[in-house]
């Protein structure tokens, strides 16, 4: 009988582990890549209050050595809205190609006199996220923090529901997204709500709609006051953002685009 080697399967073991923690999800994408740009004006009530941008770099970026798509979006208030707040705000993700997951976050908030900058280093092997953050007149702060599996932030989160197959739901089916936000993990349940043709600056649009359930907050009507309408195309592009406030309604409207992976059929400009 062979002499057992225990220190042979202790370090198969460890191996093992090795290997499973060397591996990530795989996401298919058909419907963004470098170069996109997105414009938006915001309306509060009947007023264009601002305007946003959303576009993806036009080369990769390379973060914990991995391939990553650099996904920024910009908000700014009109100068006439400037006179009640002014808003200067950059959210950043660096979204991994393959498993549409951030590798790095980034946001740098000018909100009236308030300033936050913040950075989000996520590691999806050990399933953490090292923040470290700036206030206005506050010294530097870091922190790690534990986060679960195929973690989303804001950013990449709503570019991952782009990568969806929507053919394959039924009016009701839910999408279930784990996040990180403002240093806590949230849970995001979006409920798929079939088919609709939209009207926007760009033109009546053929889109999926989505609501996600918020949570318990002061600032949103309910847990079903936000509505997303993505072009119902290859694009999947957001087209529509519909938001019911406490203080009013906020619609969020696309205007201009380009550079999309698809050549798109419905987008005509009016």
């Amino acid at each position: 009988m062979k002499k057992f080697f225990p220190g042979l399967l202790i370090l198969t073991l460890i191996l093992a582990g090795f290997a499973a923690k060397d591996r990530m999800r795989s996401v298919p994408n058909e419907s963004f890549s470098s170069g996109e740009v997105l414009k938006y004006k915001v309306h509060y009530g009947v007023i264009t209050a601002a305007e946003a941008v959303i576009d993806v770099a036009p080369t990769l970026h390379r973060v914990n050595n991995r391939p990553c798509y650099r996904a920024t979006v910009t908000g700014k208030t009109n100068s006439s809205f400037d006179l009640f707040i002014r808003i200067r705000d950059t959210w950043q993700s660096y979204i991994d190609t393959a498993a549409i997951v951030p590798q790095r976050s980034y946001r740098n908030i000018e909100e009236g006199n308030y300033r936050k900058r913040e950075t989000v280093d996520f590691n999806h092997f050990a399933n953490t996220a090292f923040v470290e953050k700036k206030k206005k007149n506050k010294a530097k702060e870091t922190e790690d923090y534990k986060v679960p599996d195929n973690v989303q932030d804001i950013v990449s989160g709503f570019y991952y529901l782009r990568t969806l197959d929507y053919d394959r739901m039924r009016i009701g089916d839910k999408i279930n997204m784990q996040g990180f936000f403002d240093e806590e993990n949230f849970s995001m349940q979006v409920t798929y709500k079939g088919r609709e043709v939209v009207s926007t600056k760009a033109g009546d649009i053929r889109a999926i709609k989505l609501v996600p359930r918020m949570p318990d907050n002061k600032m949103f009507k309910g847990e079903n006051a936000i509505t997303v309408y993505l072009s119902d195309d290859k694009n999947k592009i957001p087209v529509l953002i519909q938001a019911e406030m406490v203080v009013g309604a906020v619609k969020v409207n696309l205007y201009e685009y380009k550079n999309l992976k698809h050549r798109s059929e419905i987008l005509a400009q009016n």
